[in-house]
């Protein structure tokens, strides 16, 4: 089985500016969050992508702009050494979609990558900036780590919640 480190995206990986990103100008990678993953990355562990994207479903943005976004952020990490394998997004949003179960701090999406790569979420760690993010990780039976918005992601204190400290 594999490990994994699930990463919510806004505040995490890119600068949050608490509403929607709707522009690819406005997308900024956190490029020091990039040395913390690629040494877990290259431990071993996958990095994967778990983010809310309601503004889909708002219609504030469309599905070829998060991928254009995406791609920048892949990008951001492979000049680096290191890979995100995957970004798993929900599109819904409750006041349009109603109800879904991948839309965090449901886990539909962490177990939908779970299965997808053989992840063994006891192994796992979930980072995110929102305590949904924490509540979804652990509704999949994964360890969440709570960061303030744009806090670099400390390698030191991921090892010692994944050492089960």
């Amino acid at each position: 089985m594999n490990k994994a480190i699930f990463l919510d995206r806004d505040g995490v990986l890119n600068h949050e500016i608490y509403d929607y990103i709707t522009k690819i100008e406005d997308f900024e990678v956190l490029e020091y969050q990039i040395p913390p993953l690629k040494k877990l990355f290259d431990e071993g562990y996958l990095l994967v992508v778990i983010t809310n994207q309601g503004g889909i479903a708002l219609k504030r943005y469309t599905e070829d702009t998060l991928a254009d976004m995406h791609e920048i952020l892949f990008n951001k990490f492979e000049e680096q050494g290191a890979e995100i394998i995957h970004a798993y997004y929900c599109p819904h949003h409750p006041t349009v979609s109603g109800e879904c179960e991948c839309r965090k701090p449901k886990p539909g999406m962490l177990l939908e990558a779970i299965a997808e790569y053989d992840i063994d979420p006891s192994l796992s760690v979930m980072i995110g900036d929102k305590p949904r993010d924490v509540e979804a990780a652990n509704g999949a039976g994964v360890k969440g780590i709570l960061i303030a918005p744009d806090e670099q992601i400390d390698y030191e204190k991921v090892k010692a919640v994944l050492a089960g400290a």
